[in-house]
């Protein structure tokens, strides 16, 4: 990290909720390919995105994270059948909820991200990172 007049940059605090079967696999084609992301994000291996609680987002804020990607299969192509729709569900949700609370919407997003695509994980994380860093820490008490 920088010191910018004695005071540490900000690096937001990423959890990244990934499919198994598609998004999950992105990261080791990242790695595999020597792409690699910043060290910001936290993976969480789930069987599929419809099974992203929306308790499991809000914990994750309230745990210190200062932003949530919920990355799954492209659409139509879910291994349950829609769970990946009803995670898009559950996430125009959950940003309603947020813009209510007054946490910005921006600090969750929804990627559809095969196997294959590593390189989109990658740019997605990156993406995040900007811009939770032009937005400055989430500060939420329990």
């Amino acid at each position: 990290m920088e010191e910018v007049e004695g005071i540490r940059e900000f690096e937001p605090k990423i959890v990244a909720f990934t499919c198994n079967w598609s998004s999950y696999s992105s990261v080791d084609q990242a790695g595999i390919s020597r792409t690699f992301y910043p060290s910001n994000v936290q993976i969480i291996r789930v069987m599929c995105t419809g099974r992203v609680d929306p308790l499991f987002v809000m914990r994750a804020f309230l745990n210190g994270a200062d932003g949530v990607i919920i990355a799954g299969c492209h659409p139509n192509y879910c291994r349950y059948g829609g769970g990946n729709r009803q995670a898009e569900v559950r996430v125009k949700f959950l940003k309603m909820l947020m813009e209510e609370i007054g946490v910005s919407p921006a600090r969750l997003r929804i990627e559809w991200i095969s196997a294959m695509e590593g390189r989109r994980f990658v740019q997605v994380v990156q993406e995040m990172v900007g811009e939770l860093k032009r937005m400055g820490p989430l500060l939420l008490r329990e």
